[in-house]
């Protein structure tokens, strides 16, 4: 027979009930899917998955944002005026 111990967490409240909802769709409780992550963590000896931090840089040229430059470049080079609205532009910004 195996000890069971008690760990708390903070966590906030709607990252929680979606995690309880993705994890009841698994057939898993939150505990559940805790012990699944250590496991995991343990066998692994590292984080189950990759953690990093994304720069602002990085979320700016997103595909999408990628996609628009890429076309405004083109009509530079075409001789066109290339015009955004300040909507379009915060637009991109928030698009990543």
């Amino acid at each position: 027979m195996f000890s069971v111990t008690n760990i708390t967490i903070r966590i906030d409240d709607e990252i929680k009930r979606e995690a309880e909802t993705l994890f009841d769709k698994l057939g898993l409780t939150i505990s559940g899917a805790v012990n699944v992550f250590f496991r995991q963590a343990i066998r692994e000896q590292a984080i189950p998955f990759q953690v990093k931090a994304v720069s602002r840089y990085e979320e700016y040229f997103n595909p999408h944002n990628m996609k628009i430059l890429e076309e405004s470049i083109a009509q530079a080079k075409a001789g066109q005026k290339v015009i955004k609205t300040l909507a379009e532009l915060e637009a991109m910004e928030n698009e990543g």
